[in-house]
C-alpha cells in the first residue's frame, strides 16, 4: 500500500486514480493539484498544477479514449481541464458559468462522448460537452435552489424505440440511450434527472426524500444490472440505499444500518463491480458495506488506513 503523506500545504479534499491505476491525482485546500506516479508501494510526484484561486474539492479522470484528461473544481466557482502530452501537463479549458462553488465533478460514461457533470453551491448542475473540433457547449439546469453537493452519473442503459424505414411507414427496432444522473443537494433532497432528446435538456424525473439534513453526496452504482442502485449520504448521520426496477417505476427506499453511524457521512463510493460500497464520516473511519440476499446490507469491514 502506497502512502502518501507530506504532500499538500493543507487539508487533502479529494484522491483520484486514473483508468489504470498508474496515477494519482489529488486536491488540496492550498489551491493545488498534485499528480503522482504509482507502482505498487511505490509514489512519486510528478507535477504541480495551479491556477484556482481557492480550496480545490474534487478531481476527476476522463476515460482513455479522450487521452490523458483531469478535471478540478474549485471554491472559486470554476472547473479546469488539464491534459498531458509528451509528459507535460497544461490547463486546455476554462468552465466558468456558475456563480458559487463547484463542489462535484464526475465524467460521464464515455459511451455518451466527452460530457462532464459539475454540480455549484449555486443551486445548479450543469453538463459540459467537450467536442473533437475543440469547442465546447453547455446546459445549465437549475437542480437544489440552496445548493447541489453532489451528483453522479447512471451507468449506460438503452430502451427499445421504433423508427421509420420507409414511405410506408413500416417500422424497425432501435435503442436510445437512457441518460440518467442523481444529484443531492442542501435541501435534503436526492433528484432524478433524464435527458429528453426533445427538449435537448435535462427533466427532473424523480424526487427521493428521505434525509432530514443536507445530502453530501451520492453515487450511482456502476453495475448494469436489472435493478439500479443509488447511495446517498447525509449530515443526518445516515446512509440510504434507493433501488429501481428495470429502470422504471418507483425507488425503493433502504437504510444502509438501522442505528445512525456515529458522525456525519461525507462520502459514498461503489466498487468496480458495484457490489461494495465504502461510506466515509466525520469520525475519521471508513467501512464497507455488501448487500446480503435478504435485500438488506452488512459490514464488510473497515479500512484500516
Amino acid at each position: 500500500m502506497a502512502i502518501i503523506t507530506n504532500s499538500h500545504e493543507n487539508l487533502i479534499h479529494d484522491a483520484s486514480l486514473d483508468y489504470y491505476g498508474k496515477r494519482l491525482a489529488t486536491c488540496s485546500s492550498d489551491k493545488t493539484i498534485k499528480i503522482f506516479e504509482v507502482d505498487g508501494d511505490n509514489h512519486r510526484l510528478i507535477e504541480t498544477l495551479k491556477g484556482h484561486d481557492g480550496p480545490v474539492w474534487q478531481v476527476s479522470w476522463a476515460h482513455p479514449k479522450f487521452g490523458i484528461i483531469l478535471a478540478s473544481s474549485s471554491y472559486d466557482g470554476k472547473v479546469f481541464i488539464w491534459r498531458e502530452d509528451n509528459g507535460k501537463w497544461s490547463r486546455i479549458s476554462e468552465h466558468t458559468v456558475h456563480k458559487a462553488s463547484v463542489n462535484s465533478i464526475s465524467w460521464a460514461p464515455h459511451e455518451y462522448g466527452a460530457l462532464l457533470l459539475c454540480a455549484s453551491s449555486d443551486g445548479y448542475v450543469s453538463v459540459v460537452e467537450f467536442k473533437d473540433d475543440g469547442t465546447t457547449s453547455s446546459l445549465l439546469v437549475e437542480a437544489h435552489k440552496v445548493g447541489v453537493n453532489s451528483a453522479s452519473w447512471a451507468p449506460v442503459s438503452f430502451t427499445d424505440t421504433t423508427v421509420a424505414t420507409n414511405s410506408n411507414i413500416t417500422s424497425a427496432p432501435a435503442q436510445t440511450q437512457i441518460r440518467r444522473f442523481v444529484t443531492g443537494g442542501c435541501d435534503n433532497l436526492v433528484k432524478i434527472w433524464n435527458y429528453d432528446y426533445d427538449a435537448k435538456t435535462y427533466i427532473l424525473q424523480d424526487t427521493l426524500e428521505g434525509h432530514k439534513d443536507w445530502v453530501r453526496d451520492v453515487a450511482w452504482s456502476p453495475s448494469s444490472l436489472i435493478r439500479s442502485y443509488i447511495a446517498s449520504a447525509s449530515q443526518d448521520k445516515n446512509v440510504i440505499i434507493w433501488t429501481q426496477e428495470n429502470n422504471e417505476g418507483p425507488w425503493k427506499k433502504t437504510l444502509l444500518k438501522q442505528d445512525k453511524f456515529p458522525d456525519v457521512c461525507w462520502r459514498v463510493s461503489w466498487s468496480f463491480s458495484g457490489n461494495v460500497l465504502a461510506v466515509s464520516s466525520a469520525d475519521n473511519k471508513i467501512t464497507l458495506w455488501k448487500e446480503n440476499l435478504q435485500g438488506s446490507w452488512d459490514s464488510a469491514g473497515e479500512v484500516d488506513q
